[in-house]
């Protein structure tokens, strides 16, 4: 899946809890948000406000959160693994372990993880 695919797929999906999402597509959409909470923050600082940043991540929350429970679970564990996010610095380091994990076959999320759109005759 290319980076504007995973992005298109994180904003189309950006409510859905379900399925399963693969490791590029998860690292794309976690580059795209790092990559406009800069811009936002540097549109802040110019500004002096901090409105921007603060709406951006707001706008965010739920589609980050629907990305992760999709990667959790194309390897096969359930969304409750996304609780380790509430104990400091080892839960995190263990959930970033855990999104780096390849993908599993087929397992009770789905067959696979999303894939990119085919383009029939092109």
């Amino acid at each position: 899946m290319t980076f504007t695919d995973a992005v298109r797929y994180a904003l189309q999906n950006y409510a859905v809890f379900t399925g399963r999402a693969g490791r590029s597509t998860f690292w794309y959409w976690v580059l795209f948000t790092v990559i406009v909470g800069i811009i936002a923050n540097v549109i802040d600082k110019s500004l002096g406000v901090s409105v921007i940043g603060s709406l951006v991540s707001l706008g965010f929350l739920l589609p980050n959160i629907g990305m992760a429970v999709r990667r959790l679970h194309d390897i096969g564990k359930s969304w409750k693994w996304l609780l380790l996010v509430l104990i400091p610095v080892l839960g995190w380091i263990y959930l970033i372990y855990l999104y780096v994990q390849p993908s599993e076959g087929p397992n009770v999320y789905g067959t696979g993880p999303a894939t990119a759109p085919t383009t029939a005759g092109a």
